[in-house]
């Protein structure tokens, strides 16, 4: 009788990992390294998703049933839709923010901080194929997550756009987060945050730049960049009148007194005169000017605002890539 032998420790050998489904190579080993990240992200965006159609449903029962006039209308919406739209738009408005820090930041920074990144390029892959599949694959989740959030919450919030926030599309939230703002926002910050772990070569300490970098860039883009995307109109009311009659989705930007011939002044003119009306009536004041943007110009103000940040990102993700070239990784 003859009796099979078998090399110690044949069956307990650890197996090398190989890659499944329909990710090969760089692709595959990209995925599973940042795997966790991009997991949450997809499961994320998939919940929100959910509860931004299921929030639809009682919205459209509500606009459907209501035969309330205007004021009454604006109270029982905010009674019953307010917290839920400002949790929405929290949320979405920390998404850019989040994504930066936890994906950007630690994209290259982590692989330089543990040495992983020596071992990867000393095999058969190239610098450059690595750094295009370590870019391309993240951001091309990032995008494609980004894209249906920000479709489906403006199919959310359209149909009340008016009544969400107070109808104020610019300054409350909604412009960041529809269209094609969520998505170049986005884009953007986690490239900073690609930039700054590039440069730092350690994760944490990236991490926390990028939140730094992320507050001052909403800072600089909703006091500087946003009022200079749209041309204001104006409308001029008598100056002892009622005031302007503006659209419920009207975006009121700033308001001055004015002459007959349309020279402007302070709202503020003449007010802390000892005789206000006399002080007027010699500077020929005798309008109320009102400067606003109307909700028909928010496409156009996102396409030019994303257009921006585009541009702003394929210059930083440039950046990286020419880092990589000038300088080991």
């Amino acid at each position: 009788m003859t009796t099979a032998t078998t090399r110690p420790g044949a069956d307990t050998a650890p197996r090398p990992l190989t890659a499944s489904g329909p990710l090969r190579g760089t692709a595959w080993v990209v995925w599973r390294r940042h795997r966790a990240a991009l997991l949450t992200g997809i499961l994320v965006t998939l919940a929100a998703c959910a509860i931004f159609s299921y929030q639809r449903i009682g919205l459209m029962g509500f606009l459907g049933s209501t035969g309330a006039g205007p004021d009454t209308l604006h109270e029982e919406f905010q009674t019953r839709f307010s917290s839920a739209f400002n949790s929405d738009l929290q949320f979405l408005e920390m998404v850019p923010t989040v994504v930066a820090v936890f994906l950007g930041a630690p994209l290259i920074a982590a692989e330089l901080e543990r040495g992983t990144l020596q071992l990867v390029t000393t095999q058969s892959v190239s610098r450059g194929r690595w750094l295009a599949t370590t870019l391309a694959l993240p951001l091309t989740i990032v995008t494609a997550c980004t894209t249906l959030l920000s479709v489906v919450f403006q199919w959310l919030w359209t149909p009340a756009h008016s009544l969400v926030v107070g109808g104020d599309w610019l300054n409350s939230g909604p412009f960041d987060v529809t269209g094609p703002v969520l998505v170049a926002k986005t884009l953007f910050l986690t490239a900073c945050g690609i930039v700054i772990g590039k440069l730092l070569k350690r994760m944490i300490p990236a991490m926390v730049a990028t939140a730094v970098v992320a507050v001052g860039v909403s800072v600089i883009w909703g006091e500087r960049v946003l009022p200079s995307l749209g041309t204001l109109h104006s409308i001029t009311s008598p100056f002892h009148g009622d005031g302007p009659d503006l659209a419920p989705d009207a975006v009121r930007m700033d308001d001055w007194v004015g002459t007959a011939d349309g020279r402007l002044f302070g709202f503020s003119t003449c007010v802390h005169d000892a005789h206000p009306d006399a002080c007027r009536a010699k500077m020929g004041i005798v309008n109320n000017v009102t400067q606003y943007l109307s909700f028909d110009q928010m496409p156009g103000m996102q396409w030019r605002g994303a257009a921006i940040l585009l541009v702003l990102t394929a210059v930083a993700l440039a950046f990286v890539v020419w880092q990589a070239r000038r300088r080991p990784l």
